[in-house]
């Protein structure tokens, strides 16, 4: 303790002080307290680039050519997109028969647990309603059920 006050206490009013000081100084600055360096602008005949053209700034720091320096020669014609073909459901999509879902899961009486999640794997890798394009997601959504169902009653008939 200094002075009946301790080590903090004496910090605080010594900044204190140095606030006051600062205060009572002349006339307000341009100054940014706190702020200890200068600030850099690139200035052409008093006024910089990016306020003078706000635009320009991208097109200067990306390295493009000015529009106004492009070549006039070859006019720029604007195309209009052409509008995307409608997708076409794969024939694997079309097969919503539990029958048709059996035989292509071909599952057996020799087929293991392991075997039973490869082959829902595999079938959820080709038939997942979030693999295929959202028109199909319908039909997608009804094999993944019924393969889902039939690889469940599988495991569970292995299971007795």
């Amino acid at each position: 303790m200094l002075f009946g006050q301790s080590v903090f206490q004496s910090v605080l009013d010594r900044l204190k002080a140095e606030d006051d000081e600062a205060a009572e100084q002349d006339a307000p600055t341009a100054r940014v307290s706190g702020l200890n360096t200068g600030l850099a602008f690139d200035v052409m005949e008093g006024v910089s680039a990016q306020s003078n053209r706000a635009d320009q700034a991208y097109v200067e720091t990306m390295g493009f050519a000015p529009p106004e320096t492009a070549p006039e020669s070859s006019p720029v014609s604007p195309t209009s997109p052409q509008p995307e073909p409608d997708p076409v459901m794969p024939d694997h999509l079309t097969r919503v028969a539990p029958e048709d879902i059996a035989a292509e899961l071909d599952i057996s009486m020799r087929d293991t647990a392991h075997g039973l999640s490869e082959k829902r794997r595999a079938f959820a890798k080709k038939n997942h309603p979030d693999r295929v394009h959202p028109l199909f997601r319908e039909n997608a959504t009804k094999r993944m059920t019924t393969a889902n169902l039939l690889i469940d009653q599988a495991l569970r008939r292995l299971g007795r």
